[in-house]
């Protein structure tokens, strides 16, 4: 089910996420603005007319039309933001957001919040290795996932309209997930897998590996191109989730590490078909997709 094309939507924040956000809104005919800090961002995305209007701070006209506030900010900043801004929106207006942390967010937002607003976070699971509002592209939420983050405090019509937004910008999955939860399973599926990216970067000083590298080395590093302000500030958010993740992990490879240490050519290949059946999910849901 798609969005009322009625909405007024406002983004906060137009940098890769937000302005793809924007695109493919306004590709499909929705009325969107935008504000950030940045003047040239808003200009970029006002000469590729994916917003109607833009401004560079918080004006509460934006603010009081919107009937939908997306913020595709950094964590840190979202709760003051609102907290600064809420004056000046619309009532009844839903607030919903693109982070991928979710349980350091969401209750304090929904604390101070006013009782005729609404906040329902979303987490689309989507991206690129660059970063910025002229890297934007709608394309990257064809066949990824989209997760809404629900607690107590929200409606059904409010979770119900968060997953119409994931299905009007063309995610291919929708489920949902409680903040914690969430945050746990991001640490794993998002935040250990960049960790391990890293550490296959770091763990070798030769400036010569893309002289002898195949795609199995470049397909696992490709997340380690990062940007570090904001993934930084993600994984020590997420630190507890983060290093039951890693420590999870450790165990495992240090198992393997066993294994091959022994010569135990029986558990290893046991390992292979583990990994092999459940890898195999992967391509079973992507048919499933396709088919649909």
């Amino acid at each position: 089910m798609k969005l009322d094309k009625n909405l007024k939507i406002l983004i906060v924040g137009l940098g890769l996420i937000g302005g793809s956000y924007a695109a493919a809104l306004s590709a499909d005919g929705y009325r969107v603005s935008a504000i950030d800090t940045d003047p040239a961002a808003i200009e970029f995305a006002l000469t590729k007319q994916w917003i109607e209007r833009g401004a560079a701070k918080p004006e509460p006209d934006l603010l009081q039309e919107a009937d939908l506030v997306i913020f595709a900010l950094y964590p840190h900043v979202i709760v003051n933001w609102i907290a600064e801004q809420q004056a000046n929106m619309k009532s009844g207006a839903v607030l919903t957001d693109v982070t991928g942390v979710k349980s350091c967010i969401v209750y304090d937002v929904q604390a101070i919040l006013r009782k005729d607003l609404e906040f329902i976070a979303a987490h689309p699971m989507a991206g690129k290795e660059v970063y910025g509002v002229r890297n934007s592209d709608p394309a990257i939420f064809r066949d990824a996932n989209y997760i809404v983050v629900p607690t107590d405090a929200n409606t059904f019509a409010a979770i119900e309209l968060c997953k119409s937004l994931g299905d009007t910008l063309g995610f291919a999955r929708i489920s949902s997930l409680p903040p914690r939860a969430h945050d746990e399973m991001i640490g794993f599926v998002s935040q250990l897998t960049h960790m391990i990216a890293m550490c296959l970067m770091t763990c070798s000083k030769s400036e010569h590996l893309v002289d002898y590298t195949g795609d199995s080395f470049r397909d696992l590093t490709r997340i380690a191109r990062i940007n570090e302000n904001m993934w930084s500030e993600l994984f020590l958010l997420n630190k507890d989730a983060l290093l039951r993740q890693m420590e999870k992990f450790s165990a495992e490879f240090s198992d393997l590490y066993e294994i091959l240490k022994n010569g135990d050519e029986q558990a290893l290949k046991e390992k292979m078909r583990q990994s092999t059946a459940r890898r195999a999910l992967f391509n079973i849901a992507t048919k499933e997709d396709k088919q649909e």
